[in-house]
């Protein structure tokens, strides 16, 4: 399996749910088991609510702040953050070209 994040970043935004009025701010590059792999590109304000699984965050491009539990982190790119399932998180503050990796894993609840 092989996913380019150019390749991924032009499917953004994706299909207009009621979830996501301005499309979906991701796409998925690969599922392979409880392993999911996606480029997370939210646009002006991140919505998203807290996940099932485990998840990594690598971040691509951009800068800004991620809030994990109320408690911010600021990011740029190289840097890896770890959000335990079911934990609020959003990234705020961030910048026009803001893109991450995400990889979800593990059985819902976490580990």
């Amino acid at each position: 399996m092989k996913a380019t994040i150019s390749d991924l970043l032009n499917q953004i935004p994706g299909k207009i749910t009621e979830d996501w009025p301005m499309g979906e701010p991701f796409a998925q590059a690969f599922r392979h088991g409880s392993m999911s792999v996606e480029v997370y590109a939210p646009r002006e304000m991140d919505v998203q609510t807290p996940h099932d699984q485990d998840e990594l965050y690598f971040i691509h491009s951009g800068q800004g702040e991620l809030v994990i539990a109320g408690e911010r982190h600021l990011f740029a790119p190289g840097m890896v953050f770890f959000v335990p399932a079911h934990v609020e998180h959003r990234f705020e503050n961030f910048t026009s070209d803001f893109a991450a990796w995400v990889v979800f894993w593990g059985p819902k609840g976490g580990e």
